[in-house]
């Protein structure tokens, strides 16, 4: 080979890694296809030699050896892999060489497989020109182009698909199975737990039963919510089969002996000199919770071990267990001292009842949620699904059992090539070593033997920050050690091509000394067979520190580093405190951003054009995020909003914000009026919100012209010409509105989900409005992603629009789903995200955000024992005892997995890295916040802190760096790091700290639709005088309008209830006539006076209110009967309604197998006994049988026969009048239109209440007369 395709391969670039899941674009990826040309102009330019010069030319040239390449952030690893890929397609067999069909590449990402189809095409290509005179290796490219997109390059499950596809038989799994999307599968999961949890209710095992007791904390939604989330983690990691260990524990016991010590340690309250001491306001507060608790005990008689379990779990939380109080004596003949150890004494025996009370219900809790994850098992099977999970502990099987399959996948693949393998977890890292396996036989991927040159891996340990997934820094280095023994060489790429040497002079000094390998790796002793003991050295958990080789030269006249100092870091007592940092570095950081763009001082280069340098945009900045969630609370909000008030264009990628997106908002709200049009809340929501942004004025003005907002009640047009106020919104738009909604209501069922969405986006043209949003692309993003939710719903079976709607509701009250992937590269605006998402992207400038955040929690993350297959983490909060046992050991492989993720943070940035940094701090701890480690890199040494040097670029900069400081501060302005560039303690590289003086820090908010803010400051006063005279006269117009509002406008009134009230008044006055006859006609003597008589005390009084005036016009209002038995059968309200279900819902022509059937349904919904059954059955076979009803057989085959037809009537007086007609069949005679109206009776005689059942079937054969304009007439048909 030449050496320029060497110096080529060695200047490509790292390859971008995005979201797992997210889709490479071919513009995305075009760009980054062309990195290794301009690269390799670039080297062959400067004609430099690079140090690993020698690695890169064994990666693409030796094809008979294993090897292992570790390569640091930038030196591209991604080139080097597809350089390699290239060279074994361009020689033949005999020489190491494949074809694409035998080759598989697995990639961490779809995108990075993208990206690597694209980079080897153009590698292909490149090296098929360089052939042109070697027609075998030309036609040997020829055919590995022909045959690109068929390669077997993506991600390890893409490919466990595959082979499960292949070998559906072997595997044991549905040969049309489907992959589960995240969201897919948790909604079989969800199905499994509410089952689950419904039973558990009913009967709660002891573990449910202690965490239901328990309160829930503020960034979780209940017991249900902790329960859930623990089963699912559970189920993340379901083939770590171990239980958890439960040691004999007497907990009421243990509960007895902590309360009588708290009982002691609360006496001493009585001796306190003053109330008012601190400690001993902590032992006031301990005693009164104990006299309550002896209270309820004497009340109850016996002791709540349950809820007092739960109480001390709320009890270890107080804070007052941390004061102290001053002064030697306490009182009572006692020093503070010794209260003081008394009192530690007994929180550390609170503690230790805590933490085995915690481990006990761990361990209940890991055993049972063990059902709900079977029930999920079941569930997947059922639905031929499997999640990601699956695909590889299938696959494994697969390998594992099959010896046939596996000596057959052994022989069709003969190259193996592994991107990121420092992310491989335990399964990945079998299913790959056992396809590279030199022979069948051997089952234990530990002890299998690769053949030569068939596998090739390439990773970096030091990026290894996804522990969470299962991969380790001690997996990686375990399987590392294996394969050296079977032969393998691990070779070093260091030329980072990325970053500025500065920056990699300020990373090498950071993380050199914290990533020592081996060095704190842990030796245990085993015995051998012989009976001695040997010393076996475990894999390391930490990397061994690669130093960066510079490639680039730094910019002139531009910092590379920049400490941006925290403006206002003091809370009120003068010290330094997390929460006024937090509060006051998103300003600090978004004016900084605006500083830079605006100054356009500055100039960078982008991946794709490195020899071109271009003004720093918005779109060159990332801001990086150790997390998004803290405590519940969204870490990235107040950044955002700092960079709305600047008009800064941004992105957030991967947030959990999804559902308070504001776009996000305002499409739930419309799909929820669609399906509740009565929800008029959300209707107003969604006329008020962006998609249609009506005013508050014309909603006002229709509500109260029209008394509802109803998307299915029509106005007249001439109504809806006019207008709310002068140059306001005619309330036409309203009526427009509300129609789109209703009639995406009248539809929604009827089309796809997606599509119901997609109309209310077109007739609202919220592609356009949303598009010109500041953070436009990002917030349509988002509505489309909606749109492809309600896609997958549907083809996850979904049941309903309705369906949808509740799902997403659920959703959004847990916090679920991310916010959409958009285009990274060309994307407007500045990236918000995670380290894990940033992992393999690189950008011109990065500010490290979040610097409170803490680099561990206060209590260990996991511990994984592959070898009992062990999984043990915290579940509902509680620390099982595997995990309470190793607990210093796990926090020192978190603070180590912190270092690897701040080495990730650091080398994203090309030219310039922004870190926040406290000016008064002394720099000098290094462990806490995650960032505290760049601290020996940002700080000067003490003696120089008031000493900087002219700052290349920057404006002129004041003598302090800190904007706002108490006067009785814990460090003065002389104490403090003095703007301007400095030496920092270690590195040869400067660091610019940057004078928040110079930056525009307080600037307000830019209000949007939901952060409009309705007070406003009025100095002068005026406003407010203008708002209480306004205040006066609405509290004088609201008194009016409750008045006449208590006046009904309309009066609705059910066709039943007018009846009964009729049939009332006339037995009232036919009593009323009879006394009276009776009293004429009874004997008087001459002279005796009658009084008038008096309401009879035992009747019920008249009513007050006067009838509406009802039609008098003669009707036709007949009875008839059918022969059924009536005496002896059940009777009742469910009976009658069982007849009627049944009668509305079958067949006119109908047999008694179809009517059962029926009956049977109708039954199971009302709760009717079989007896009930029957006799419906019996009386709706006798009633399709009677003439009457043949007729509306007959009347139904020609269309003209309704049934539980609602209908609606308004009287003379304006009363509304409601019902449903049984039955109504329609009938010429000499061409002479009648409806005949039936009304079904089960009565035992119908005719005991004929005026009720004449009114009924009065008004109903009115009301079909007004809505036909024919003639009715009315039939009560006793059934």
């Amino acid at each position: 080979m030449t050496t320029q395709p060497q110096k080529a391969t060695a200047a490509g670039a790292e390859s971008a890694a995005s979201p797992a899941g997210a889709t490479a674009t071919s513009q995305a990826a075009t760009s980054q296809a062309a990195t290794s040309q301009v690269a390799t102009s670039q080297v062959a330019t400067t004609g430099r030699v690079l140090p690993d010069g020698e690695a890169r030319r064994r990666i693409r040239e030796d094809l008979r050896s294993t090897l292992i390449v570790e390569a640091a952030a930038g030196t591209g690893k991604t080139t080097a892999l597809v350089s390699r890929i290239v060279e074994v397609l361009r020689r033949a067999p005999e020489e190491g060489g494949g074809t694409l069909d035998r080759i598989v590449a697995v990639t961490f990402t779809e995108k990075a497989a993208g990206e690597m189809k694209l980079r080897l095409r153009a590698g292909i290509e490149h090296a098929r020109a360089l052939a042109a005179e070697r027609p075998d290796e030309r036609g040997r490219l020829e055919a590995a182009l022909a045959h690109l997109e068929a390669a077997r390059i993506g991600t390890i499950h893409s490919f466990c698909a595959d082979l499960l596809r292949e070998q559906p038989v072997e595997a044991l799994v549905d040969p049309l199975f489907q992959v589960a999307a995240d969201d897919e599968a948790q909604s079989l999961f969800d199905q499994a737990f509410d089952a689950w949890f419904q039973r558990a209710l009913s009967e709660p095992p002891e573990g449910v039963r202690r965490i239901l007791r328990r309160r829930s904390r503020a960034d979780s939604n209940g017991p249900r919510a902790l329960l859930r989330d623990s089963a699912w983690r559970l189920a993340d990691h379901r083939d770590f089969g171990c239980p958890w260990r439960r040691d004999p524990f007497p907990r009421t016991q243990a509960i007895d002996a902590v309360i009588d010590e708290l009982t002691a340690l609360a006496a001493l309250a009585a001796h306190a000199e003053s109330e008012s001491d601190y400690l001993a306001q902590n032992l006031f507060k301990l005693g009164r919770y104990l006299a309550e608790l002896q209270r309820r005990e004497e009340v109850t008689g016996e002791r709540d071990h349950d809820g007092l379990e739960a109480e001390l779990v709320e009890l270890g939380r107080w804070k007052e267990w941390r004061w102290r109080g001053g002064g030697k004596y306490y009182g009572g003949g006692l020093t503070r001292a010794e209260v003081l150890t008394q009192r530690d004494r007994a929180k550390a025996a609170l503690d230790d009842l805590l933490m085995r009370l915690n481990a006990d219900l761990a361990a209940c809790l890991h055993r049972e949620l063990r059902p709900p994850i079977q029930a999920y098992e079941v569930l997947k099977t059922r639905a031929g699904r499997l999640d990601f999970l699956d695909l590889l502990l299938r696959t494994r099987d697969l390998l594992r059992r099959g010896r046939a399959v596996r000596e057959e996948l052994q022989r069709r693949f003969t190259h193996l090539f592994v991107d990121e393998f420092q992310d491989t977890d335990p399964l990945q890292a079998e299913i790959l070593i056992l396809l590279a396996a030199d022979h069948p036989r051997e089952t234990d991927w530990t002890r299998a033997q690769v053949i030569p040159g068939k596998l090739f891996v390439v990773g970096d340990p030091k990026q290894s920050i996804y522990r969470f997934r299962r991969a380790d820094v001690a997996l990686y280095e375990a399987t590392k050690l294996r394969l050296v023994s079977s032969g393998a060489e691990v070779l070093y790429l260091s030329t980072s091509f990325r970053s500025v040497p500065s920056i990699q002079e300020a990373v090498n000094a950071a993380f050199a000394p914290l990533m020592q390998g081996a060095a704190t790796s842990a030796s245990s002793t085993d015995e051998v067979s012989d009976g001695s003991r040997s010393t076996v050295q475990s894999p390391a958990t930490q990397a061994q520190y690669v130093a960066l080789e510079r490639f680039r030269d730094d910019p002139p006249g531009q910092p590379a580093i920049v400490a941006l100092a925290v403006p206002r870091p003091y809370g009120e007592y003068g010290r330094i405190v997390d929460f006024k940092v937090r509060e006051s570095i998103p300003s600090a950081v978004a004016a900084f951003i605006h500083h830079a763009i605006q100054a356009r001082r500055w100039m960078v280069t982008e991946r794709e054009r490195p020899n071109e340098r271009v003004p720093l945009e918005a779109r060159h900045v990332c801001l990086l995020f150790k997390r998004f969630q803290t405590f519940g609370e969204d870490t990235t909000r107040a950044y955002v909003r700092a960079l709305e008030a600047r008009r800064i264009p941004h992105v957030l990628v991967g947030g959990r914000s999804f559902h308070e997106r504001e776009e996000v908002m305002a499409v739930r709200n419309a799909l929820t009026a669609i399906e509740w049009p009565d929800d008029e809340l959300s209707v107003y929501a969604t006329l008020r919100g962006p998609l249609f942004a009506l005013t508050d004025d014309v909603l006002l003005l229709y509500r109260h012209r029209f008394r509802s907002l109803h998307p299915l009640i029509a106005q007249d047009e001439a109504d809806l010409a006019f207008t709310s106020t002068a140059g306001g919104q005619p309330l036409a738009e309203v009526g427009v509105a509300l129609s789109v909604l209703g009639r995406l209501h009248r539809q929604r069922n009827r089309r796809s989900i997606a599509d119901t969405l997609g109309l209310l986006l077109e007739e609202t043209r919220a592609h356009a409005g949303i598009a010109i949003w500041p953070t436009g692309e990002q917030a349509l993003a988002n509505v489309l992603r909606v749109m492809d939710l309600g896609r997958r719903f549907e083809n996850s079976g979904a049941t309903s629009f309705r369906a949808f709607v509740e799902r997403l509701a659920a959703d959004a009250e847990r916090g679920e789903a991310a916010e959409a992937p958009v285009v990274e590269e060309g994307t407007e605006g500045v990236r918000i995200m995670t380290v894990h998402r940033a992992k393999g992207l690189e950008f011109p400038v990065v500010i490290l955000a979040d610097p409170t955040t803490p680099a561990v929690h206060q209590n260990p993350s996991r511990y994984v024992d592959p070898e009992r297959g062990l999984w043990a983490e915290s579940i509902a909060g509680c620390l099982p005892v595997e995990l309470w046992d190793r607990r210093e050991e796990v926090l020192r492989r978190d603070r180590e997995e912190s270092v690897r993720l701040a080495y990730v943070a650091a080398t994203r940035a090309r030219e310039l890295l922004v870190v926040p940094a406290v000016g008064d701090a002394t720099g000098t701890t290094i462990g806490e916040p995650w960032l505290d480690v760049l601290n020996p890199v940002l700080f000067p040494q003490p003696k120089q802190r008031r000493h900087p040097t002219a700052s290349p670029g920057c404006p002129p900069f004041g003598p302090d760096s800190v904007l706002e400081r108490p006067a009785r501060a814990e460090a003065s302005e002389r104490d403090s790091v003095a703007p301007g560039q400095h030496a920092p303690q270690r590195g040869r590289h400067g660091v610019v700290w940057w004078d928040p003086h110079t930056l525009d820090l307080d600037r307000e908010p830019a209000a949007g639709l939901r952060q409009q803010r309705i007070l406003q400051a009025d100095d002068d006063g005026a406003l407010s005088s203008a708002s209480e005279k306004a205040h006066e006269g609405w509290l004088s117009d609201r008194s009016h309008a409750i008045q006449s509002g208590a006046i009904a406008s309309l009066r609705v009134r059910g066709v039943s209830t007018l009846s009964k009230e009729v049939a009332r008044r006339a037995s009232e006055a036919e009593e009323a006539a009879q006394r009276a006859t009776e009293v004429e006609r009874a004997p008087r003597s001459a002279g005796e006076v009658v009084e008038p008589l008096a309401p009879d005390a035992t009747s019920p009084p008249p009513s007050l209110a006067p009838l509406p005036p009802l039609d008098t016009t003669p009707r036709e209002i007949t009875f008839d009967a059918t022969v059924v038995r009536r005496r002896g059968r059940p009777r009742g309200n469910r009976f009658g309604t069982l007849v009627h279900s049944v009668l509305a819902e079958v067949e006119l022509e109908a047999e008694r197998p179809q009517i059962a059937a029926v009956a049977e349904t109708q039954a199971r919904i009302l709760g009717a006994t079989s007896d009930e059954l029957d006799a419906a059955v019996d009386s709706a076979l006798i009633a399709l049988q009677h003439p009457l009803l043949r007729r509306a057989a007959e009347s139904a085959r020609r269309g003209d026969c309704v049934r539980e037809m609602p209908v609606m009537l308004t009287l003379a007086d304006g009363t509304v009048v409601e019902g449903s007609v049984d039955l109504a069949f329609r009938e010429e005679t000499a061409g002479t239109a009648l409806w005949t109206v039936v009304d079904f009776k089960t009565d035992l005689d119908p005719t005991d209440s004929s005026v009720r059942y004449e009114t009924q079937l009065r008004l109903y054969a009115e009301a079909i007369e007004a809505a036909t304009g024919e003639r009715a007439q009315g039939i009560v048909l006793a059934i």
